[in-house]
């Protein structure tokens, strides 16, 4: 026999601790209306409660740990101090953290950047050489250099970025936000995905978890059909619109006997969509209807297989959030290591950023020259970055005390740097920001307050930025 915690606290805590549960989530409940909406159109757009700069979100994810002392972290000390041992009050401030364990595989040797850094814009950035081509929006990023994780392991701290939780089970950033406003496109998708190979965890990342099914993220195919098996075979195609039309109606039958079940309207909002999906996910998958001079730009043939690939999925991108998609995540990763570079850093990060850097640069300027940057928030980041000790032959080991975000677009203040590590870029000092910061203020920039966004499970109110409400809205970055 199950018992739930209020029959529990109410039978065996003389009823006193059930009473104060009880008036915490009826406080709760009162200051955080639930979000409405109509199950059988569960992706209509819905009003931001707050004032709104950003309308929808593309979340660039480096997968593996870029490591921000040889990206956008520039550190000369590091590079002043390369074989000498960590200093000693750094390891003292470390190892009375939950972060010792980033010293463990590593060798008591700093390890200088093998990437130059030079600045860009009015700003004065300082960008590696990796990426040098996305160096040219410099004016445009919002850069957060105190980011911290509480795992230093890849799988919980991807889950931990991508949902607020380092364990599974939790709906994703992507479900959070069409939960909450919807989706400005009735024909795709509202959270869509696009991937080679996703991040350690697999597709917990990016599940609905606990939210309604239509939140869940769809996966797109930036070559060929978007979606496999799309469309009939020639010779059925002149009567689906009738068939189409007599199974909604049975559904609709059956579910009048059925009311409640989210599942099931849930299937039926989807199987809506694909019909609708028909025509639009094939237009907006026809990336040979873009200028040759900008898929060149893009870099969508480039002889680098991994750079077409991105680049690909970073033009679907900007056609999809045109469209009115209102989350789209792409990841960089196209096997299993992504930015891992425990050995020979040099090489895996320069391939890495190959593939990306000109994608990226070239998304960012097409937004701007569209008009689509200020009501698209850009994020780049990763789970963790990577030590200034080296580890194995020239690597460098995962890093979850500081490592570094950027932002562009959708509201983020151009040019701001936010947060500090340390002169080696081995811990954050300077306002170390969790995940749930970050979250707070992505939703913040959308209109929503991340207090007010929850669903309610087994009793409690859940959020993506967590129950304890702890999570601050960053003043500098949300205005």
């Amino acid at each position: 026999m199950s018992i739930d915690r209020r029959r529990f606290l109410g039978r065996f805590g003389c009823g006193f601790p059930a009473l104060a549960l009880g008036a915490l989530d009826a406080k709760a409940r009162a200051a955080a209306p639930a979000v409405h909406f109509d199950p059988t159109e569960p992706m209509r757009p819905r009003r931001p409660p707050l004032r709104a700069n950003a309308k929808s979100v593309i979340f660039l994810y480096m997968v593996g740990g870029p490591g921000s002392m040889d990206t956008f972290d520039h550190k000369p000390e590091l590079q002043a101090r390369g074989g000498q041992k960590v200093p000693d009050s750094l390891r003292a401030a470390l190892e009375g953290s939950r972060h010792a364990n980033v010293f463990e595989g590593c060798k008591d040797e700093l390890m200088p950047s093998p990437f130059a850094f030079r600045q860009h814009g009015e700003s004065g950035l300082w960008v590696s050489e990796l990426f040098g081509q996305t160096a040219a929006h410099a004016d445009k990023l919002c850069v957060v250099h105190s980011m911290q994780a509480e795992s230093n392991n890849h799988a919980p701290a991807s889950l931990q970025m991508h949902t607020g939780e380092v364990n599974g089970g939790k709906a994703s950033i992507g479900s959070w936000v069409t939960y909450g406003l919807g989706s400005e496109s009735d024909s795709l998708p509202g959270y869509v995905l696009l991937f080679e190979a996703g991040p350690l965890g697999g597709a917990t990342n990016y599940s609905h978890g606990f939210l309604p099914a239509a939140f869940g993220g769809t996966r797109l195919r930036d070559a060929g059909p978007p979606v496999l098996d799309l469309l009939p075979p020639d010779d059925l195609r002149p009567a689906r619109g009738a068939t189409f039309q007599a199974l909604r109606d049975l559904n609709l039958l059956h579910r009048a006997a059925r009311p409640g079940f989210d599942e099931l309207d849930a299937r039926i909002a989807s199987y809506e969509l694909a019909y609708r999906m028909q025509a639009a996910a094939l237009e907006v998958g026809d990336l040979e209807s873009e200028p040759a001079k900008l898929r060149e730009r893009y870099g969508c043939d480039h002889p680098n297989a991994p750079t077409a690939k991105f680049a690909r999925k970073c033009l679907m991108a900007r056609r999809l959030v045109e469209r009115g998609v209102r989350f789209v995540q792409l990841y960089d990763m196209h096997e299993k290591d992504g930015w891992d570079g425990h050995g020979k850093l040099r090489e895996n990060h320069a391939a890495r950023a190959l593939a990306c850097d000109a994608p990226i640069a070239a998304l960012l300027g097409d937004l701007e020259e569209r008009g689509l940057l200020d009501e698209t928030l850009v994020v780049w980041a990763s789970e963790f970055g990577r030590t200034p000790m080296m580890q194995g032959e020239n690597g460098r080991q995962h890093n979850a005390a500081g490592f570094t975000v950027w932002m562009a677009g959708g509201g983020a203040p151009a040019g701001l740097r936010l947060g500090a590590t340390d002169e080696l870029g081995l811990m954050a000092t300077e306002r170390p920001l969790p995940f749930r910061d970050l979250h707070a203020t992505i939703l913040r920039l959308l209109g929503i307050d991340h207090e007010q966004l929850h669903f309610e499970v087994g009793g409690r109110l859940e959020r993506l930025t967590g129950v304890q409400q702890m999570a601050r809205v960053l003043p500098e970055i949300s205005g």
